[in-house]
């Protein structure tokens, strides 16, 4: 009966042990258990973190080269800046200039266009007026016509001159009467007088040549218009191309003929277009 107690006792002993062990295991388990969820956790979160410094230690000495750079450069980068600030304010100051001497430029064009519209229809009526007054002069013996801007009267020499002579005739001052009205009326017009000849040769005792016979022939036109019709000498001009300048063929009788005559040539005053130019440069 003792021994039964013995072992009783040793039975529930163990059995109590037992008991406690267990549930201090289970409870130590969870809390291990979870020490290690957490420590996995953590672990992860420390990747994460360490990637993270990574990334940022990579992009701070990345910033940390370029700042450096800038310390060791940024007075140089400074001026290259500001010196191209002062080019490019040098390029639009230049390009504001070739504007303006462009727009300048454009409204000389502009004048000088206007003028020359002007001139045009100055010259149209010029022409007009000329014909109306020598209407009825034959068209053989009076051309007028306009080249280049310039107008031109050609007259033949066998209306104002006799063969070889270089005096006017009567017949023609009547011509050149008519010619003054519209000179006079046009006081902003030069006059330049041509005398021109064939080629046939000439030689008397006033006259060398056909030189001789141009220029002689030019003035005495000149001294009508101004002693006669009153022309300012100062617009005019007396010049000879003896057979120099001729407009058709020397080798026939009808050529020959269209060379020997008298032009006039009605040009704008000099100063008058120096002054137009002068006053839009």
């Amino acid at each position: 009966m003792k021994n039964l107690k013995i072992v009783i006792v040793l039975i529930l002993t163990t059995t109590l042990f037992s008991c406690v062990s267990t549930k201090k295991y289970n409870a130590l388990n969870r809390d291990y258990q979870k020490v290690l969820s957490e420590s996995k956790i953590c672990g992860d979160n420390l990747t994460k973190f360490q990637s993270l410094n990574d990334e940022l230690t990579s992009k701070n000495k990345s910033l940390e080269e370029q700042l450096d750079y800038l310390r060791k450069h940024g007075d140089q980068m400074l001026n290259t800046l500001q010196d191209l600030s002062v080019l490019n304010s040098k390029q639009a100051e230049s390009m504001k200039e070739s504007l303006k001497r462009l727009s300048e430029k454009e409204g000389f064009i502009d004048n000088l266009q206007a003028e020359m519209r002007r001139k045009d229809s100055l010259n149209m009526n010029l022409v007009l007026n000329l014909k109306s007054s020598l209407q009825n002069i034959n068209d053989n013996d009076v051309n007028i016509k306009v080249e280049k801007g310039v107008v031109y009267i050609d007259i033949s020499d066998k209306l104002l001159f006799n063969t070889g002579r270089y005096e006017v005739t009567d017949k023609a001052k009547t011509v050149l009467g008519k010619i003054a009205s519209v000179l006079n009326a046009h006081p902003e017009l030069d006059v330049m007088v041509e005398g021109h000849t064939d080629n046939v040769p000439i030689q008397t005792e006033f006259m060398a040549d056909n030189w001789d016979l141009s220029v002689l022939r030019a003035t005495s036109v000149i001294r009508i218009l101004q002693t006669n019709y009153k022309i300012s000498p100062v617009r005019m001009t007396a010049a000879g191309h003896s057979e120099y300048d001729p407009i058709a063929s020397n080798d026939n009788a009808d050529g020959r003929s269209l060379n020997r005559r008298t032009r006039i040539v009605l040009l704008p005053q000099l100063d008058q277009f120096f002054k137009l130019l002068a006053k839009n440069q």
